[in-house]
């Protein structure tokens, strides 16, 4: 699979692949809100003692995902607003014997639609379903739709995400359980496998594993961010967009949890997240229960004194303030930069050998592949847009991110609609390369949801 636009990103403070436990914490702050997600209905009142795994809110908007108990505790609600926290923990539960699955059909046959909406249905009791994504809209899925078609990619090319080859490692024949178990929810469509086109021991192992897989059609992709996109993978495969059959999008931290439910019939309320930038003093993988406080992973780890945390990567990442206490279930990278507070003397006269290029205008484009310290500073000032074309050459979906800038500032909504801002993939890209420091990603973000508004205005007239 040959892809156009998208870029290489190498940046410092690159996770190790080992995952590191976590010391057992006195407390657990589990958010009422994620990024997709938000807990309004409360199943606990204060001082309930809750179970491991037990609900203790669900998002009524979603399919009724709940937000499980990662840990037996007590439940204090009025400690911290936005969060059940809870207090008085067990200890973390050991491994529990295999339990019968969700039907005496083995996996990887063909199900009835009864079948199927129970096995739907287990995911979503057991948390597994918050890690299924609409392939176009990487928003949550209704469960109550049979999909399409389903994606899945080992590959993470954002800094900083848990890398798919380092969960492959500790669980691959786990994670050839989970697809087994995840065609059972297909009617008779293949799986898509989207893995790196690279040749490594490794990768020669998980393609020897996939072998006797017949379902599974691996598809190989050039090792370049952001060809792991479930939109990208969805429209080169010729996968059609549809209202009421959804694509559904898993990681390999997606295909365990699948597992973990129907396979072993436990809830997944654990998750293995890349913890790295160059704001960390040693960057890992940590594995951590939702609403694992935030302030004890970075405790003495940071090695910046004024640091950004960011949920996420460095090009979709949100930014993190005090309020946040406790993981989310979404949360599966925590990337540290650090902050700039004073601007850099003669900065435009450096010849930039510690800094890489999109446009090759730096000196280090002679210097070879090399990860750069990333840090907040925009070095440059911000400037109009000198349609330079590189946002448009980077863009792996085809689009001409400058002339939708220039649309919008005009107030032409309409007009970039015609240029086909829904294509876009929020990858960041853009803005990633703009020597004019424009924020086009956002700018787009923002224009879609303008569209939406005027259309819903203009269906409600």
């Amino acid at each position: 699979m040959n892809p156009q636009g998208g870029t290489d990103i190498l940046l410092e403070g690159r996770p190790a692949g080992a995952i590191e436990p976590l010391p057992e914490p006195d407390k657990l702050y589990l958010p009422l809100k994620s990024l997709y997600y938000t807990f309004s209905s409360l199943q606990v009142a204060e001082g309930d003692k809750v179970a491991y795994g037990q609900a203790v809110a669900v998002d009524e908007q979603h399919s009724n995902v709940p937000l499980l108990a990662p840990r037996s505790g007590r439940v204090r609600l009025d400690e911290a607003e936005g969060y059940v926290v809870l207090d008085e923990l067990g200890s973390a539960p050991a491994a529990q014997p295999v339990t019968p699955e969700t039907s005496s059909q083995e996996p990887g046959e063909s199900s009835s639609a009864e079948d199927r909406q129970k096995r739907v249905d287990a995911l979503v009791k057991l948390g597994a379903w918050s890690y299924f994504h609409d392939a176009f809209s990487n928003g949550p899925v209704d469960s109550s739709l049979s999909p399409e078609a389903i994606i899945v990619t080992t590959v993470r090319h954002e800094p900083f995400h848990c890398r798919g080859n380092v969960l492959l490692r500790e669980g691959l024949a786990e994670f050839i359980k989970g697809l087994k178990q995840l065609q059972g929810l297909l009617e008779y469509q293949p799986i898509h496998l989207a893995m790196p086109d690279i040749q490594s021991p490794f990768a020669n192992k998980v393609r020897e594993a996939l072998r006797g897989v017949a379902f599974v059609k691996v598809v190989q992709v050039e090792k370049c961010y952001p060809n792991h996109n479930f939109a990208l993978l969805a429209r080169r495969l010729g996968i059609p967009r549809s209202a009421d059959r959804p694509v559904w999008g898993l990681r390999v931290a997606g295909v365990l949890a699948a597992n973990r439910a129907l396979t072993h019939s436990l809830p997944c309320v654990e998750r293995v997240l890349a913890f790295g930038g160059p704001g960390v003093t040693y960057p890992c993988h940590l594995r951590a229960p939702t609403g694992y406080p935030v302030k004890q992973i970075l405790g003495k780890s940071l090695a910046t004194e004024n640091p950004r945390v960011l949920s996420g990567g460095v090009l979709k990442g949100r930014v993190w303030t005090d309020s946040q206490l406790g993981l989310d279930i979404e949360t599966d990278g925590i990337t540290v930069l650090s902050e700039d507070v004073q601007r850099e003397l003669l900065s435009f006269v450096r010849p930039g050998t510690d800094r890489r290029s999109y446009s090759k205008t730096f000196l280090s484009s002679f210097m070879g592949a090399f990860r750069e310290r990333l840090d907040t500073a925009l070095r440059g000032e911000r400037r109009p847009c000198v349609s330079c074309g590189l946002c448009e050459d980077v863009c792996p979906a085809g689009i001409m991110p400058q002339l939708i800038h220039k649309l919008m500032y005009q107030d032409e909504v309409e007009e970039a609609e015609n240029a086909r801002m829904d294509l876009c993939v929020e990858c960041g890209l853009c803005s990633y390369v703009c020597p004019s420091k424009i924020d086009l990603r956002q700018q787009i973000i923002d224009a879609k949801a303008a569209l939406a508004e005027l259309q819903a205005e203009e269906t409600s007239e």
